[in-house]
């Protein structure tokens, strides 16, 4: 590795490492970066394979194996997007794009495709670590939770199978919806604010300008409300899931 490399991946992060072993698929065709990674999070106790063109990355997530996908925005043949979106359509594996592009279209585009996270290059060891913690940690979380069905305003959410129902009728979401969903409903009558969301969900502090959130939520408020207001913004503060069903 050259010594003005734009990744600082040779020192060891100083963060905890995690206690299982988890497994990550990198779909990367930037090759030094992909060893830099691999270096990098073995140090932490994670197990990191890599493809570097897209079908290859799809078709080996599609297997099921691995805790996490980290997907490179630009690949060879087929784009991060065109990967995700295909994905999507079989798999719930949480995901977290990589892009060199900072513009916040792109962000919202991999958002809507159904990413659960972004982070854009070049990027220090330590955030990686952060951001991957982070979902590994609320993916974690399935085993604590007690199999009770939550129901508010005709939704029903299933902790043990991540199920979700309206009006008895499955609803498709994706493993970030799911999150953003669970925490509303076990707070339904109450605001739940974009700090709080964002701690439980990235590990920091909600960004004002940063629309993650909001796409989120959008995606949430088409599947289930169809035509009556389940969650309402409560603006400057967060989010609140209504107790008392609104016509639209």
């Amino acid at each position: 590795m050259e010594a003005n490399s734009r990744y600082s991946f040779t020192q060891v992060s100083a963060a905890a490492t995690l206690a299982k072993r988890f497994s990550i698929l990198l779909i990367e065709d930037d090759a030094e970066l992909s060893v830099l990674m691999e270096e990098f999070l073995s140090s932490h106790e994670i197990l990191l394979s890599v493809s570097h063109n897209g079908s290859e990355g799809l078709a080996r997530a599609l297997d099921g194996a691995f805790d996490l996908v980290i997907l490179d925005v630009m690949l060879p043949s087929t784009n991060g997007f065109d990967v995700l979106r295909q994905l999507r359509r079989r798999s719930a594996v949480p995901v977290i794009m990589l892009t060199a592009c900072a513009d916040e279209e792109r962000k919202i585009e991999g958002l809507n495709a159904g990413a659960d996270d972004y982070l854009a290059k070049p990027f220090s060891p330590d955030e990686l670590l952060a951001r991957i913690q982070a979902v590994l940690r609320r993916v974690g979380r399935r085993s604590s939770l007690k199999p009770e069905i939550l129901e508010a305003g005709g939704v029903k959410l299933n902790p043990g199978t991540r199920q979700v129902f309206r009006d008895n009728s499955p609803v498709d979401v994706t493993s970030i919806e799911y999150e953003i969903l669970e925490i509303l409903v076990r707070s339904a009558g109450q605001v739940v604010s974009r700090d709080d969301l964002a701690r439980y969900l990235y590990n920091r502090q909600a960004n004002p300008l940063e629309r993650a959130l909001d796409v989120h939520v959008s995606h949430l408020r088409k599947k289930l409300e169809r035509g009556r207001t389940l969650i309402r913004t409560v603006r400057g503060v967060g989010y609140l899931f209504a107790t008392s069903i609104i016509s639209s």
